[in-house]
């Protein structure tokens, strides 16, 4: 029985932009940054996370697993305070799409340096 999501790959081009751009724009923390022939950085929202994200060089892998989609997954973070969130990434200058109220709840979309889009909803 499957118990928990633990880790979802994000295969980028930059991984070293990319671990900035999560740590250093968002907050996220490095829970390891591995290089042993393949570099795999894997970061989280904070250290107790049960689920974290991994930083694959998507060359690499593509170039190990062919069959493999190494299109962006679609995430929704959740995070209280979005209004203030909002103008946080907007003063980053991390591109943000609009504020919006939705019958569940408030959303927006923001992107990464390499113009992958993910969500972030009010909890």
């Amino acid at each position: 029985m499957i118990e928990q999501l633990g880790q979802v790959m994000l295969y980028v081009e930059d991984q070293e932009q990319s671990k900035k751009f999560w740590t250093e724009k968002l907050g996220f923390t490095v829970v390891s940054d591995i290089d042993n022939g393949m570099r795999i950085i894997t970061i989280a929202p904070k250290d107790e996370a049960q689920t974290s994200i991994v930083l694959h060089d998507k060359k690499k892998i593509e170039e190990m697993s062919p069959e493999l989609s190494l299109s962006t997954p679609s995430l929704m973070f959740y995070a209280q305070n979005l209004e203030e969130l909002y103008e946080d990434f907007k003063s980053k200058g991390i591109t943000v799409g609009e504020f919006m109220k939705m019958p569940f709840g408030k959303v927006f979309n923001f992107a990464d340096d390499e113009e992958n889009y993910f969500a972030i909803m009010e909890k």
